[in-house]
């Protein structure tokens, strides 16, 4: 089974991120999502797979529900990027997933089991850094009470973490940055 990613224009998703990310000095990879709210949670999942496989220039933040806490720290890592990742309902099979950017997000319905909106998540860490952001948004299977991910939404959660770990550790050397 290929990959599902998806993109603006004939590029797809899983190019334009690669793409995205080599222009990075310094990262910060946001998962959001309630863990207690089944494939919800697929963003924090991507979060704790990428622990330990991705280098110092990367900053790992398990938002859950709480994006909001962690504006701060994410400022304080001076990241030249930030990729959030959360289930949106995208209209389509669990596990498929697009690359956004955040005026993209009026367009789009988020699952929202956080308390603040991903807009109003967007506006503050612009505020806060000179961050380019982008959202990977996968389309979750389910979203009710539960713990664990659907098989569906699982395999994309596992393709994108080594996807991202493999990214992330690409050319680690010239992509540290003015913040080193």
């Amino acid at each position: 089974m290929g990959s599902r990613f998806e993109g603006a224009g004939s590029m797809g998703a899983e190019r334009k991120l690669s793409r995205w990310l080599s222009e990075a000095g310094r990262v910060a990879v946001a998962g959001i999502g309630n863990p207690l709210r089944m494939d919800d949670s697929v963003g924090v999942k991507i979060v704790q797979d990428l622990r330990g496989k991705v280098p110092e220039n990367v900053y790992l933040a398990e938002c859950e529900t709480v994006p909001e806490n962690f504006v701060q720290p994410i400022a304080n890592f001076k990241p030249t990027h930030v990729l959030l990742i959360d289930a949106a309902a995208l209209g389509r099979e669990p596990g498929y997933r697009t690359l956004a950017d955040p005026g993209e997000l009026a367009s789009i319905s988020s699952v929202s089991t956080h308390s603040l909106p991903l807009s109003i998540f967007c506006n503050l860490i612009e505020k806060e850094t000179e961050a380019k952001i982008a959202l990977l948004l996968i389309q979750p299977g389910r979203s009710d009470f539960g713990t664990g991910l659907t098989p569906e939404v699982e395999c994309a959660a596992n393709e994108i973490a080594s996807f991202l770990a493999k990214a992330l550790s690409r050319g680690q050397g010239k992509r540290r940055g003015r913040f080193s």
